[in-house]
């Protein structure tokens, strides 16, 4: 296995934290896996993860609204039901997070970008 690969996969039991912390660190040959960014992306790496963010937690919104409904026709009552309906709700929470949400990925997109300013 290539030594970016293994950074890339997260290992059982580590958080996500633990991941981004190495990939930030130095590999074996003494080079650091961090891009030099410009602003502009930046901001767009930025939105995209506010979005994403925003999704998520529309997602299990969402999720959490239809566990009670069983249905009816053909989706209805069958196993097909809860894999049917995840991908329904993934995709109204991305649909509707990328039209504006509820105002989440706004206040992550600052803070993100307010942290950034900070590191800077």
């Amino acid at each position: 296995m290539s030594a970016s690969l293994a950074t890339a996969i997260p290992t059982p039991g580590a958080s996500a934290i633990d991941a981004l912390k190495a990939q930030a660190t130095p590999s074996a040959t003494g080079s650091t896996l961090r891009r030099h960014l410009t602003p502009d992306q930046v901001k767009a790496k930025a939105k995209a993860a506010s979005e994403d963010f925003e999704a998520v937690f529309l997602n299990n919104m969402f999720q959490q609204m239809f566990t009670a409904t069983d249905g009816e026709g053909p989706f209805g009552g069958t196993g097909a039901t809860g894999v049917w309906r995840s991908f329904l709700t993934d995709q109204y929470a991305r649909n509707f997070a990328k039209a504006g949400g509820i105002g989440i990925a706004g206040a992550v997109y600052n803070t993100l970008l307010a942290q950034q300013e900070i590191r800077s």
